[in-house]
């Protein structure tokens, strides 16, 4: 028998995404929390447990010492939505048996993984490979796979899933797993599981496989708050569930009580956080239970932090494909919510709540607080070239209708064992990838472009832009939070730094800002092109002509207001 005091263990972050759960960086997902909190309640001691993610492991080859020499190695991984990512590149199928065939000791496998394969990261999300060594794959809950192994002495677990009591304790006690993250702590955003599970079952979707909804009470998810915010995280996204709205109640109806509880205790616990965002969120929820979804949302639009995106599961706007794969909104319905929200929880801070969404005032500094996000998946059974039109013609009329949506996600179907979904989902991908190709750009050019002019138009403001990358003489940077903006900035600024950014132009799905405030004397020919209404010319004069004691010296024509001080210094905002 093994005593688990003695025991050494190193967890593998390979990352996830899955329909209710997001775990690349600069996310980590409750995978690595929970599955550090079970070994710990087994009897582990959290000085022998480290944690590495797999861009670790990739950039430092002598950590693979920590996989070798473990008396228990966990990989966690799996993803079942597809996604395009800059913050982590999810394990490849090589690396996944790497970690195996290094580990000396025990290997256990678990996350997403028991959903099968995807058309992503194929050999990573395949459980049944003989090949991949691994001693166990947990089929169930990795967590619950971890702490009953443990408890049989390294000799086996019998598959299950952890309840509601296990998860109390297991998220409070593997919070202090997050400093071992490369990101922690300016960069890192934890995912909050407040339940999981779903009542609806979309013949595509893997959330409903866990089940009917589950829910943690608001004591347990304050009180893992309480502990992240002890090992300074800061920033925090309630992503683990189907539908927010539904917390706390029968799974389906709005339960707002539940929800102030909710974060009104986060409020309380972190009143220095910096994000408090959300995902999912059910329009089905707010058309049928209008009152209670309004007073939700405008509970969540009190309490969160700017730029809050609810993904509204649309799925398709066309009725066959509706009916076809079980989806539960119309797309007049899921309009309605689109009103709905705008309504409740498109303002902007400094303006009075509830006032509705406003775009293009002088009070439109920031980003308005909870606005829809849009999901289309594409596909499906029962697509044809109409369905193209369908989904076209529902995003015009929000627009039409001079409404806001945070994002529009479009994406083509992934097939998994124990969903609805067949194989034939690829074949109708294969002979729609044309006809997808050229919806897309154009819901990129005709909606998402202007639909961004309106949510932020120039002289809005992100605070805290982390800079990632460089790419074609531009710094390209992120908020922390649900969807962020894609900031390009001229010029290649230094990497790893947090900056103000007031945005100045638009593209599709990004934007371009310059540094705020901006100092006139000391601003870059670039920076100073990119405010509107200046141009190459002016800009040459301006720094031709430079010192300037403030922005009024300039022509009275061009406003720098919004983006700019003459103050040597850059003067305060």
């Amino acid at each position: 028998m093994t005593d688990p005091a003695n025991l050494d263990v190193t967890l593998v972050d390979g990352y996830v995404d899955e329909p209710a759960h997001f775990g690349v960086p600069p996310y980590i997902s409750t995978y690595p929390r929970f599955t550090a909190g079970a070994l710990v309640d087994a009897g582990v001691p959290k000085a022998q447990i480290t944690y590495h993610t797999i861009d670790e492991l990739r950039d430092d080859r002598s950590k693979w010492r920590d996989v070798a020499e473990a008396d228990l190695t966990c990989y966690l991984g799996g993803m079942t939505v597809p996604g395009k990512y800059v913050g982590g590149t999810p394990a490849e199928p090589d690396e996944v048996r790497e970690i195996a065939w290094t580990a000396k000791g025990t290997c256990l496998m678990g996350g997403p993984v028991k959903f099968g394969v995807g058309d992503q990261n194929e050999g990573a999300s395949e459980t049944e490979r003989d090949d991949l060594d691994y001693d166990f794959v947990a089929k169930g809950d990795v967590e619950a796979a971890a702490y009953d192994l443990v408890e049989s002495g390294l000799e086996g677990f019998g598959d299950r899933m952890r309840d509601v009591e296990e998860v109390d304790r297991w998220a409070a006690k593997g919070a202090f797993v997050v400093e071992q993250h490369p990101n922690h702590p300016e960069y890192l955003i934890a995912e909050m599981e407040t339940s999981r599970g779903c009542p609806y079952r979309c013949s595509f979707c893997t959330e409903p496989l866990y089940g009917n909804p589950s829910f943690r009470p608001p004591e347990s998810v304050v009180d893992e708050v309480d502990r992240l915010s002890d090992h300074g995280v800061k920033h925090y996204r309630l992503g683990r569930q189907a539908d927010i709205l539904a917390y706390g109640g029968d799974g389906e109806a709005p339960n707002p009580d539940a929800l102030r509880t909710l974060y009104g205790g986060i409020r309380e616990v972190a009143p220095d956080l910096e994000t408090l965002h959300l995902d999912n969120m059910n329009p089905i929820t707010v058309v049928k239970w209008p009152e209670k979804a309004r007073e939700g949302i405008r509970i969540i639009a009190e309490h969160n932090t700017p730029g809050d995106t609810a993904a509204f599961g649309l799925e398709s706007a066309d009725p066959d494909v509706m009916s076809d794969n079980n989806l539960n909104v119309t797309a007049d319905e899921c309009l309605e919510a689109v009103r709905i929200v705008n309504e409740e929880g498109g303002w902007r801070p400094g303006e009075e709540p509830g006032t509705g969404p406003s775009w293009g005032s002088d009070a439109a500094n920031r980003l308005p607080k909870l606005l829809p996000g849009i999901n289309l998946v594409h596909g499906l059974k029962g697509e044809t070239e109409e369905t193209f039109e369908h989904n076209k013609r529902f995003l015009q009329r929000v627009y039409d209708e001079g409404l806001m949506l945070r994002r529009v996600n479009i994406r083509q179907v992934m097939a998994f064992s124990g969903t609805d979904m067949s194989e034939t989902g690829a074949e109708i991908a294969k002979d729609h990838k044309k006809l997808f190709k050229q919806y897309k750009r154009e819901v990129r050019e005709e909606i998402d472009n202007p639909m961004l002019q309106r949510l932020a138009p120039p002289g809005t403001r992100l605070p805290d832009v982390h800079l990632e990358y460089h790419q074609d003489g531009k710094t390209f940077g992120r908020q922390l939070g649900t969807y962020p903006l894609l900031v390009g900035i001229p010029g290649e600024l230094e990497l790893g730094r947090t900056i103000d950014v007031a945005i100045v132009d638009h593209g599709f799905r990004s934007v371009t800002g310059v540094p705020h405030p901006l100092d006139l004397n000391d601003a870059s020919m670039d920076e100073l092109t990119a405010i509107p209404g200046i141009g190459k010319q002016r800009a040459g004069d301006i720094v031709v002509n430079r010192p300037y004691e403030s922005p009024e010296e300039i022509d009275a024509d061009v406003d720098l207001s919004a983006f700019a001080t003459a103050g040597r210094t850059g003067g305060a905002d």
